[in-house]
């Protein structure tokens, strides 16, 4: 107690911020994206953005595809510098677009923050039945993640 007794209440800021996009569900991305930009603009922080192509999500044809594969790279590509662009429009003065394959979670923790160094990560999260999606991976976000992280429900 004495040592709450002395305790004086500090600004608690974050440095760095990154936000997950899901390219298959916007209804959880947008009110995650939206708080990450506020932080980033308010604070004036720099800003990651990262998307996960979810191989997973692809038959075995799909896979052997060059083609298929191409396509849904561009196309995760051309959204998340959709993102960017927003980003920058609402007032984020550094924004860093990160684009990878794998496992949303475990792709994000292993090898995004490693690379961006985060110390706050936002994400999405909407209850629903595919457990692929971005918001279904925030649970192993929130445990293995080295940095802070906030769900944002939409």
């Amino acid at each position: 107690m004495a040592d709450l007794e002395n305790f004086e209440v500090q600004i608690h800021r974050y440095e760095r911020v990154l936000v997950a996009v899901d390219s298959d569900d916007f209804g959880s991305s947008r009110p995650a994206f939206e708080y990450a930009c506020t932080m980033a603009k308010m604070f004036h922080l720099p800003l990651g953005i990262v998307s996960i192509l979810e191989t997973g999500d692809l038959n075995i044809f799909q896979t052997l595809s060059r083609d298929v594969l191409s396509n849904q790279r561009t196309a995760v590509a051309h959204l998340l510098e959709t993102y960017v662009e927003k980003a920058k429009n609402f007032g984020v003065l550094e924004v860093a677009p990160y684009l990878s394959e794998g496992k949303p979670g475990r792709t994000i923790v292993d090898s995004i923050i490693p690379m961006f160094k985060p110390d706050l990560l936002v994400v999405g999260s909407e209850r629903k039945n595919n457990p692929n999606d971005i918001g279904s991976q925030a649970s192993y976000m929130v445990r293995y993640a080295p940095c802070s992280v906030i769900v944002v429900r939409s």
